[in-house]
């Protein structure tokens, strides 16, 4: 099969494996793929926020030890959080004790609610609470905007445990290594490495295929990428895209953006290109080799502008 084969080639010890909640998910969410051995992944679509979809346009999963499950981000929407919990109890998974919250984005945050009756640790990088305490408010408005009725509920939960730096997490014979990174994607990303199958989860870190979002530091997102790419692991899971991709081939298309989007914007700004006329004239032939390129590339631009003018 080809998802046999893709794993094989990853090196992990297992194929694609789906888990289907009693009674199928609904065609507004994807199943959960196990994509190494306790290690299951929930793909999210390349789409936009609409009420048939609950904002399931992000990679979210959980990750099973002998005693615990660690949800990794619960996902766009309240319902969306519920299929995915549905998934995890259909899976036969130990307790979920843990709720990792990968940055503030909606997409990856507003399904914890569906979680908050187990009363998860939640755990986040430092600067996450600040980053809820000034947009939660705004990411509901927008959510209910995109979606009305069906966004009703959803909501992040606040951390309850804060990684300044690297923390772990004992789910009962496996260990999760979490670090939190200077600003890159935002300014407050957490990844982690899986220690039974050494799968790096990068979250928003890795995009693949759909146009990345600059919500933080540009040459801060390229630093950091640059040191990731040398760090070996049987695979990445990003935080759109494939559930698993090889690492670190995966990175070099988003590298190779957003170095078109430094040069560029380096370019314009000596050339006394205004930040006006900037989205419509750098990185545009770089930017056309992503999906949903329309709605993010102007605002990329606009951020790195920013960001660059004062270098």
């Amino acid at each position: 099969m080809r998802r046999d084969r893709r794993a094989m080639l990853l090196g992990l010890a297992s194929p694609l494996l789906p888990c289907r909640p009693a009674g199928g998910v609904p065609d507004t969410a994807s199943t959960p793929l196990e994509v190494a051995p306790g290690l299951w992944v929930m793909p999210g679509r390349m789409e936009e926020a609409t009420p048939a979809n609950l904002d399931a346009i992000a990679n979210i999963g959980f990750i099973c030890g002998a005693e615990a499950t660690a949800v990794i981000d619960p996902g766009g929407s309240l319902a969306h959080g519920r299929l995915l919990r549905r998934a995890i109890e259909a899976c036969g998974a130990p307790p979920v004790r843990y709720l990792v919250l990968t940055h503030v984005h909606p997409d990856h945050s507003m399904g914890a609610a569906a979680f908050a009756d187990l009363a998860p640790e939640v755990i986040g990088h430092a600067r996450l609470p600040e980053a809820l305490a000034q947009r939660s408010a705004y990411y509901a408005a927008v959510l209910e905007r995109e979606m009305g009725s069906a966004a009703a509920g959803s909501h992040a939960l606040v951390p309850t445990r804060l990684v300044e730096d690297h923390a772990e997490i004992d789910l009962g014979g496996r260990r999760l290594e979490l670090q939190a990174h200077p600003p890159a994607h935002t300014d407050h990303d957490l990844s982690l490495r899986d220690s039974a199958s050494g799968m790096l989860w990068l979250s928003d870190l890795l995009f693949v295929d759909r146009m990345p979002a600059l919500d933080g530091d540009l040459l801060g997102w390229l630093r950091l990428l640059d040191g990731l790419r040398r760090e070996t692991a049987p695979g990445a899971v990003p935080g759109h895209g494939p559930p698993v991709v090889p690492w670190p081939q995966a990175a070099e298309p988003l590298v190779g953006y957003l170095a078109a989007l430094r040069d560029g914007i380096r370019a314009a700004i000596a050339a006394g290109i205004g930040l006006a006329e900037a989205p419509a004239r750098v990185a545009v032939e770089a930017a056309a080799q992503w999906r949903l390129a329309e709605q993010y590339h102007g605002r990329n631009v606009i951020a790195a502008y920013r960001q660059l003018e004062w270098e």
